[in-house]
């Protein structure tokens, strides 16, 4: 008990934000509708966005979003340069260890396969003993290897690997599946090819990151995102940004928070 005052004491973020009447929070905008730059005005628009913007709202502040990268978003929130991150993190026990997070979540991803049509290619166990394009440094690279015996071969960016897969190099480029989905979806250059596996790899649940030890911020962002899913706000957002398949994950969490007191 002595530890948790200690934190929530020495957590000046909120009381920042409160007086500043503005929080700013980063956000990832790599494409697609989980985030993007409409080029009629140079908005930041899309899933996170939207989201960062209604957790403003929430807080009873202003939104200051500022576009992050996958390589730097850790180091803005650390720097100070951010106050938050909405930035398709996903939680894992080695992000834990360095950085703070809002218990409730606001969405489940996982890697899956992008294939030709023609493939032949069904399910994970398909890959075994072929090659399969990834990034350098993913997280499914390893249970690749280890549970379905496919090769996986790392490429610098998400593009490089997705470019090796048409270029022949490997018989499937396995990312999450917000990359994967809306890409193939969307995009006539993609018209040959598909994610027919029916289950994701290493799903896990996405996050509002914090720094460590702000009790307080922690708190507040909770409360906030807890009122989504008991309105069912999250779910009414993904349709409406026509982000498909629907995530079974805000179903379950919906019906989890509507049944508490």
């Amino acid at each position: 008990m002595a530890l948790s005052g200690t934190a929530a004491h020495a957590d000046a973020t909120l009381d920042k934000i409160k007086q500043r009447g503005k929080v700013t929070i980063g956000v990832l905008a790599n494409g697609g509708p989980f985030g993007s730059i409409d080029p009629s005005n140079q908005q930041l628009v899309g899933w996170n966005p939207e989201l960062a913007r209604a957790l403003a709202k929430g807080l009873g502040v202003e939104a200051d979003l500022v576009q992050v990268q996958t390589p730097t978003r850790v180091q803005f929130l650390q720097a100070g340069k951010v106050d938050l991150l909405i930035a398709s993190m996903e939680l894992n026990p080695e992000r834990a260890e360095s950085l703070g997070y809002a218990p409730t979540p606001f969405y489940r991803v996982g890697g899956t396969a992008a294939v030709r049509k023609d493939s032949g290619i069904t399910k994970w166990e398909d890959l075994r003993g072929k090659p399969v394009c990834v990034s350098q440094g993913s997280s499914f690279a390893k249970p690749l290897a280890s549970e379905y015996g496919a090769q996986a071969q790392g490429y610098k960016t998400s593009s490089d690997s997705l470019l090796a897969l048409k270029g022949g190099n490997c018989v499937a480029a396995v990312h999450d599946s917000t990359l994967i989905h809306p890409l193939l979806g969307s995009n006539p250059e993609w018209s040959q090819y598909s994610a027919p596996l029916k289950t994701e790899i290493l799903p896990a649940f996405s996050v509002v990151w914090t720094r460590k030890g702000e009790a307080d911020t922690i708190a507040a962002v909770d409360k906030v995102l807890q009122n989504w899913h008991r309105t069912g706000w999250l779910i009414e957002t993904e349709k409406r940004l026509g982000i498909t398949p629907a995530n079974p994950a805000l179903v379950e969490l919906q019906a989890k928070f509507k049944a508490l007191p």
